[in-house]
């Protein structure tokens, strides 16, 4: 066991994510263990600064300027926007920290493989944080596959329900909506999903096909006589679900995403007027995909499918996995897997895990918990989801999205490192 006991960390991103992972160091770890912030958005970065007792000497707007310094912790909780992960953790890295990185790796393959490299170079533990690995659900999953009670898995089939509000706010109004400023859908929202499919099935992908667009949030969706911005009077109010006082206003769960929370009413409508999360979903500047099926083929035979869906009533993923010898179904977010045995004349067995707290039910937590665990014994194989394990999935997605883009099916190896 070393000497970093608990390690300290350096906040790069105070958006949701970042200021969620902060609060799990404040919760588990020594007061003051977040030793600076690097946030552009002032609010965040006091809000950060105050919980954490950071001194203004150690409060940046950027990660540069943090970098600029002699290394101020042990370790980076990196959280920053998706095209600025490569970057960052590169010469974090180098710096000498060690890491936790948000997902997706990166926003393509090249600097996802830089990213890797660097890693084996300066010998850093990195964590990349793909939170279903960690959920107790999956886990159950998976050693249900490993004990052989289904027999050889022959097929796996996986839905994301993004759910239409979630949709709306953070892939049409939102931050992730615009390729050009974040990335693709699949790899924004779903590279969680094509890592778990690729870590449940015990064999290699070899090809991938995927179709999808962007069907629905698109101009020639639009209500008759719908302004550019809803509270500029839509005569479509009244029956629009995405109309942003419904999703914003002061009796909504959305609100504090948007920057209403306790604001009035004519307060909620002055700020959506100037705000991109007032403007009518079908008139943004959107050009992600709002649905998504990805075929994958597993070396043996073993093929999967994936889903990404924004047209459900609630979110969650919902799982079926087909073996020789039995079958398994679970809606992962109620937290219970059933089972069906072929050969005990169908036999049902129902396995229901706890709640847990903490983001994505648990998962960032079990995150958070198993890095910390790898620096304290400074053993990088303790970590689950490491850069080479998660470049390993990204190219699926990768694959996948290029199929998507040229019509075609994708060999893997196609992607290799020259």
């Amino acid at each position: 066991m070393s000497h970093l006991n608990p390690p300290s960390f350096v906040l790069v991103g105070a958006g949701s994510r970042g200021h969620g992972f902060s609060n799990w160091v404040r919760d588990h770890l020594a007061p003051g263990a977040i030793k600076a912030i690097a946030e552009p958005i002032a609010e965040r970065r006091n809000r950060i600064a105050e919980d954490h007792m950071i001194p203004a000497e150690r409060q940046f707007e950027t990660w540069q300027q943090l970098l600029e310094h002699p290394q101020l912790a042990d370790a980076m909780i990196n959280a920053t926007m998706d095209r600025d992960h490569v970057g960052s953790a590169v010469a974090a890295m180098r710096a000498g920290y060690h890491m936790m990185m948000e997902k997706p790796l990166a926003t393509n393959l090249a600097d996802a493989q830089l990213i890797d490299k660097t890693r084996q170079e300066t010998q850093r533990i990195v964590s990349v944080c793909h939170s279903l690995r960690y959920l107790p659900v999956y886990e159950k999953i998976s050693d249900i596959i490993q004990s052989g009670m289904i027999g050889d898995v022959v097929s796996l089939d996986q839905l994301e329900a993004v759910e239409h509000i979630h949709q709306s706010h953070s892939f049409v109004r939102g931050n992730w909506a615009n390729e050009g400023r974040s990335t693709f859908m699949l790899l924004a929202k779903s590279c969680h999903d094509i890592d778990i499919i690729a870590s449940l099935i015990p064999a290699k992908c070899e090809r991938v096909s995927s179709f999808g667009s962007l069907s629905f949030f698109r101009p020639q969706h639009a209500p008759v006589g719908a302004p550019a911005y809803c509270v500029d009077g839509c005569p479509a109010e009244d029956i629009c679900p995405y109309h942003s006082m419904k999703v914003y206003g002061p009796h909504s769960g959305w609100r504090h995403s948007a920057g209403t929370n306790g604001l009035s009413r004519e307060e909620s409508r002055i700020l959506l007027r100037q705000s991109p999360y007032g403007k009518c979903v079908f008139q943004t500047d959107n050009d992600v995909v709002d649905h998504q099926v990805v075929a994958m083929e597993f070396a043996g035979g073993i093929t999967a499918t994936f889903t990404m869906t924004a047209f459900t009533p609630y979110g969650g993923r919902f799982l079926r996995i087909h073996g020789t010898k039995g079958y398994l179904e679970s809606r992962t977010e109620d937290r219970a897997v059933d089972v069906w045995e072929f050969w005990r004349g169908n036999q049902k067995t129902r396995y229901e895990l706890p709640e847990e707290v903490g983001g994505h039910g648990g998962g960032d937590d079990r995150v958070m918990a198993n890095f910390v665990s790898a620096i304290q014994s400074e053993d990088a194989t303790l970590v689950r989801t490491s850069t080479a394990e998660s470049l390993r999935t990204h190219t699926i997605a990768f694959a996948a999205e290029q199929s998507r883009r040229e019509q075609r099916q994708i060999e893997i190896s196609e992607l290799a490192v020259q």
